[in-house]
């Protein structure tokens, strides 16, 4: 197999420009010069390629503008305990907005939004619709092809996935499960990483003596991806020597130790995210790992909304964007305020798209209510899977499937499926050892209606 040539930015040449020819020309600028490092960080902070278009404007030249912000974002910049092989710490930039918008998620994601909250939606329902959405989009990401709908139908009805993408979906689907509910209650250790390797990748792509270990010098591994329409190798990770050394700083720093200021949890999962995709520790699901790490982190710090937003839907729709923030972090003077960036931003946004979900269902509850007529006292999770059964006239559900979807137990599931076949909205049917319930005549009459 052939490997395309590595990428690397396109960079201007600063070393020919006369450092003090350049203070003199920007010495009198002063306003223009403040304007001119506002616009570099926002509304997002940009990287020469996008800069030097706007640097003309303020009467010097794209390198001297240019000159002047990688000075000054060096001076404001702090280091992180993040180390590169190349024996520098990366930098991070404090931007104008980083409090406003950590405010924003303290609160959507600890006081604004409680369990009182959910009276209008069912809370489990709403945590399997969280991690459901999560464990497709992060193995889409990661290359499982298929369909949003074809692999929610799969975990919705319980199916033994036919492929592997199918399977990477369900595993990491199981994994953010055990996140939440078992593996926050242990620190992070490389025991726990393999554990959570292993229930990531088993059954997919990878080669079985690759799962639950690091990967060696010896595998060659490489990061390859299409930037514009040519494909390039985007990261080389680095040796293992450094690797099985900076592993153990990367966990001590998910474990709180060893710090000597506080970290905002926020800040501090984004740089975990990025941590583990630059030492790259597997051969294989990386990518998921870190983003799993990213929510281990958070729940275990009490974000416990997190469970509910699923950022890899919103990091999907800019995949070019994720790999440049990683691109421009490393390449860029090891400035990892492009990749917090766009992190943030993306959390953030998937923060807004599930408020507008916790809307919608609201109203689509109400509407139920507005057309059956509040007298027929069905539950949250039976609104819930009659909307699903008229979405999808060929889905089908189960007492087991019904049972996970919603954390309640099988008798309790067996019943709701019974009263709603009771009331005509399911037929049964017995399909080997298992019962299956499907949506009914009168039940797709409302269809348009509910």
């Amino acid at each position: 197999m052939t490997i395309p040539p590595q990428y690397y930015l396109e960079k201007p040449d600063l070393s020919l420009l006369d450092t003090k020819e350049i203070i003199s020309k920007l010495d009198p600028l002063g306003d223009k010069l403040r304007d001119l490092f506002e616009k570099s960080n926002f509304p997002d902070y940009l990287y020469w390629d996008k800069l030097k278009y706007k640097i003309p404007n303020y009467s010097v030249s794209a390198e001297e503008g240019w000159f002047f912000v990688r000075q000054f974002r060096n001076l404001v910049s702090n280091e992180t305990l993040i180390k590169s092989e190349q024996g520098k710490n990366f930098r991070w930039m404090r931007l104008r907005y980083t409090d406003e918008y950590l405010h924003r998620i303290d609160m959507c994601t600890g006081g604004k939004i409680s369990p009182k909250s959910f009276f209008s939606t069912d809370k489990n329902q709403l945590i399997v619709h969280g991690i459901m959405e999560e464990a497709i989009a992060s193995s889409q990401l990661e290359g499982a092809h298929t369909t949003r709908a074809a692999a929610k139908k799969m975990l919705l009805e319980n199916r033994i996935p036919t492929n592997k993408s199918e399977q990477m979906i369900l595993n990491n689907y199981r994994a953010m499960i055990a996140i939440e509910s078992e593996y926050t209650k242990s620190e992070l250790s490389l025991e726990l990483m393999f554990a959570l390797h292993r229930q990531l990748t088993e059954g997919t792509d990878i080669a079985k003596d690759e799962i639950g270990r690091f990967r060696t010098d010896e595998d060659g591994i490489v990061v390859q991806g299409v930037i514009g329409t040519e494909a390039y190798v985007t990261h080389v990770p680095p040796k293992e020597a450094f690797l099985n050394k900076e592993i153990k700083r990367l966990i001590a720093f998910a474990n709180d130790l060893g710090e000597d200021q506080f970290i905002h949890p926020i800040i501090k999962a984004i740089f975990l995210h990025f941590w583990i995709g630059y030492l790259h520790p597997f051969t294989d699901g990386n990518g998921r790992m870190a983003r799993a790490l990213f929510y281990w982190y958070l729940l275990k710090k009490g974000y416990w909304t997190m469970i509910y937003i699923p950022i890899s839907t919103v990091i999907k729709h800019a995949p070019m964007q994720y790999a440049m923030a990683y691109i421009y972090s490393e390449q860029d003077n090891f400035d990892i305020t492009y990749f917090y960036d766009f992190h943030i931003k993306k959390i953030i946004q998937a923060l807004e798209e599930f408020e507008s979900y916790i809307d919608k269902k609201t109203r689509e509850n109400r509407k139920f209510d507005d057309v059956l007529g509040t007298q027929m006292s069905l539950n949250e999770r039976q609104k819930q899977l009659l909307h699903h059964l008229i979405s999808d006239d060929k889905a089908s559900v189960t007492v087991t499937s019904h049972s996970g979807i919603h954390n309640v137990a099988r008798q309790t599931a067996a019943k709701d499926l019974k009263e709603l076949e009771n009331k005509g909205f399911l037929i049964a049917k017995r399909e080997g050892k298992f019962v299956r319930y499907y949506s009914s005549e009168k039940l797709m009459g409302y269809k348009g209606r509910i």
